[in-house]
């Protein structure tokens, strides 16, 4: 019977998958993120809302939601890959800042998205 060689990726299986779902998951909050974006532009333009600052508005929203699902996608696959090398070096440290930032954008584009329906 013939033996499986064992790489080096091989040893951190566990924490190489878990890498891997914390990117994924990243992905869907991207997607959610950029539907925000269309859902403020769909639900604006099937309301008899016609005032142009409505507009602008409407328009920022989806614009800005869509640059940070951009944003949120090129940021998760870069922090995919140092981790990945982090994981294989053993030098893995947790990315806080991240969390800080997009809680705080997504915080925004919500309260963006409030202030627009409650006007």
């Amino acid at each position: 019977m013939k033996e499986k060689n064992e790489t080096h990726e091989s040893k951190y299986i566990q924490q190489h998958l878990a890498n891997e779902r914390t990117y994924l998951a990243w992905i869907r909050t991207a997607i959610a993120i950029i539907g925000i974006g269309f859902l403020a532009t769909t639900l604006h333009y099937n309301t008899p809302l016609a005032d142009i600052y409505d507009q602008t508005l409407a328009i920022f929203i989806s614009v800005f939601s869509l640059i940070l699902g951009l944003l949120t996608i090129t940021l998760a696959t870069f922090i995919y890959l140092r981790n990945r090398r982090n994981i294989n070096a053993q030098t893995f440290h947790s990315s806080f800042k991240l969390i800080i930032f997009m809680t705080t954008f997504i915080g925004f584009i919500l309260f963006v998205f409030a202030i627009y329906y409650l006007i």
